[in-house]
C-alpha cells in the first residue's frame, strides 16, 4: 500500500489532481462531518471549544490552501512574553502548525496557527482531507498547552 503524504509526487498520488478551490475545501469539510459558515467574504469558517478556524485558498490563483486558527483564549498584555516564549518553543521543535502572538487593537493579546501548502500542480481529495486533519490536529495540540500554561483563561464551553 502507498501512503500519500504531503510532499507524494502528484504521479503517485490517489485519486484525480484538480486546481484546489473554495468549493472543494468546503466539500472536504463537509466528509468531515464538520459545521462551518461562510461569511461576506466568501471565507470559510468552524468552530470547536478551543479554537476558531479559517479555511483559505490563497495565492494567486488560489492555489495555497491556508488554514489559519486562533485559540479562543484571550491573554493580558503581561502574558504576551509568556506566550511568545510558548509559541517560539513550539515553532524550533515541531513542524506543524506555525504559530504566533499578536495583539488586537483592544490590548488583547492572541495566539494563532498556520498551515499553508501550495497545491499549485492540483491536490486530490485525500490530500486536502490529510491538511485539514494535520492542522486540526496539531493546532489543537498547541491549544491543550496554551490550555495547560494559561489556567482558566479558555470561556466556559457552551451547550448550544
Amino acid at each position: 500500500t502507498t501512503h500519500v503524504g504531503f510532499f507524494s509526487k502528484p504521479e503517485e498520488a490517489a485519486g484525480a489532481l484538480a486546481q484546489l478551490s473554495k468549493e472543494r475545501i468546503k466539500t472536504a469539510i463537509e466528509a468531515k462531518g464538520w459545521a462551518y459558515d461562510v461569511d461576506s467574504d466568501g471565507d470559510i469558517g468552524a468552530g470547536w471549544d478551543t479554537g476558531v478556524f479559517w479555511f483559505l485558498a490563497s495565492g494567486r490563483d488560489g492555489e495555497v490552501l491556508q488554514i489559519r486558527g486562533i485559540w479562543r483564549g484571550d491573554l493580558t498584555g503581561e502574558q504576551f512574553g509568556q506566550a511568545a516564549a510558548l509559541t517560539n518553543d513550539w515553532n524550533m521543535n515541531t513542524l506543524w502548525p506555525k504559530a504566533y502572538v499578536r495583539t488586537n487593537d483592544k490590548g488583547v493579546v492572541n495566539v494563532f496557527t498556520e498551515v499553508s501548502v501550495d497545491w499549485e500542480p492540483g491536490v486530490t481529495d485525500e490530500q486536502i482531507q490529510q491538511q485539514l486533519d494535520c492542522a486540526l490536529a496539531t493546532s489543537h495540540e498547541l491549544f491543550a498547552k496554551l490550555a495547560e500554561e494559561f489556567p482558566g483563561v479558555l470561556p466556559e464551553a457552551s451547550d448550544d
